[in-house]
């Protein structure tokens, strides 16, 4: 097979692994090209790759074959599937990347794979391909690897000297939902590749605080993907699979990717996928649970297990709990601001700096560049603030939702 219907075949095998975003920027032990090197792990604006809902991932994201040994019902490379199978060469994968990298195409790679068989023979050739662009091409470039359930602690602990991040898909939320749709995956040796990860990451840190040259692994940390809408597992569990993920193995990020229907699917898929905006409400809680001090009973209390599709998480929260609000912002504690709607982290840091000078008024919080349109009803400033009395009448709750939620909203699909 010519390389260009090989790359047409497993460029588009890849598109469903949404955890792929680059790792670069400012994390401690990115790499960077020496004389004679290429690339830099530095530098940002990759943007050839795409998730199936149009977002852009920074990487050449390819699999080096879709040939499978196992059936995830899901998955369109399962070994029952009849889709064209490919596979590249070591030197194939190597000569695309650097290829399109000295074309100014791409900054970096994203490289996964089907397994092919076993998991340690699958994660040796992925190593293979990372090991000959750094060393043998001194490419310094961006290089995330996927790492293969099963695979060898020493073909791990390899795998992260070669990349600057690694990671290892939950797949789905709940060991019985695997059970049901990949039984050739078991949650235990997932999240086994998942500690490996941390505890090597943990261990080069520590040993970084000490001695001044200290082998890199994956310096990018770790990550996942969690498929949405597969099954009916409900918002509440998802985050709470992705809030245990986060605390138990210090994962940088778990990526949602909504489900989209395969061909020749099993019967107990869905027919259609999920709204897209129910992915967009989970990266919104994800985002409250990692940087606004919420939990997941704050966000989704057993009363409501899903995430309301008409409005975000925070607001939803607020109008679940009128009595909290509304706030003012002279005097509310910082953990209370991060739960007014609109109001960010930035945002919250400009208030308390302000207040300290001056009583806060409404015209204040517009020159710190806040959005009080979302923020009007559930906030007291110095001078007078008539919509925040709106929470205060019999009908304030809906009053509110109305004001924040225009009727034409769902039917645009937003």
């Amino acid at each position: 097979m010519e390389l260009a219907a090989k790359l047409a075949i497993l460029a588009d095998a890849a598109k469903y692994d949404a955890s792929c975003a680059s790792g670069g920027g400012k994390a401690q032990g990115l790499r960077t090209a020496g004389a004679g090197g290429l690339g830099d792990t530095r530098q940002m604006g990759i943007c050839h790759s795409y998730t199936p809902d149009g977002r852009c991932v920074a990487l050449l994201k390819i699999l080096l074959t879709n040939f499978c040994l196992f059936d995830c019902k899901y998955c369109v490379n399962r070994i029952s599937s009849d889709t064209p199978r490919a596979r590249f060469t070591t030197r194939e994968v190597v000569g695309l990347t650097l290829d399109f990298y000295r074309r100014n195409y791409i900054e970096g790679l994203f490289l996964s794979s089907g397994i092919i068989r076993s998991p340690d023979y699958t994660m040796e050739q992925l190593i293979a391909v990372a090991r000959s662009l750094r060393e043998d091409h001194q490419y310094a470039g961006y290089i995330h690897l996927k790492s293969i359930p099963g695979a060898a602690d020493d073909l791990i602990q390899e795998a992260g000297r070669y990349a600057d991040r690694l990671s290892i898909n939950i797949e789905l939320p709940t060991a019985q939902d695997l059970a049901t749709l990949a039984p050739d995956k078991q949650r235990p040796a997932l999240e086994a590749n998942m500690r490996r990860i941390k505890v090597a990451i943990d261990h080069q840190r520590d040993e970084a605080k000490v001695f001044k040259h200290v082998p890199r692994f994956a310096p990018g940390g770790q990550s996942t993907q969690m498929i949405v809408g597969a099954t009916p597992t409900s918002d509440r569990t998802i985050l709470t699979t992705a809030h245990q993920l986060y605390q138990n193995y210090g994962l940088r990020r778990v990526y949602y990717s909504a489900f989209s229907p395969i061909p020749h699917a099993d019967s107990r898929l869905p027919l259609a996928p999920p709204p897209l905006v129910r992915e967009h409400r989970l990266y919104q809680s994800d985002w409250l649970l990692r940087f606004y001090g919420y939990t997941v009973e704050e966000i989704l209390p057993a009363s409501h297990p899903d995430l309301p599709l008409d409005l975000d998480p925070k607001v939803a929260y607020a109008l679940r709990n009128p009595g909290l609000f509304p706030l003012d912002v002279n005097r509310a504690p910082r953990a209370m601001l991060l739960r007014v709607p609109g109001f960010g982290v930035q945002g919250v840091q400009r208030i308390l700096a302000a207040r300290r000078h001056r009583k806060l008024t409404l015209a204040d919080l517009a020159r710190l560049h806040l959005p009080l349109a979302r923020a009007k009803p559930f906030i007291l400033t110095a001078d007078a603030n008539p919509p925040a009395h709106l929470l205060q009448r019999a009908n304030g709750v809906e009053l509110v939702r109305r004001l924040l939620v225009p009727p034409t909203q769902l039917s645009l699909g937003l």
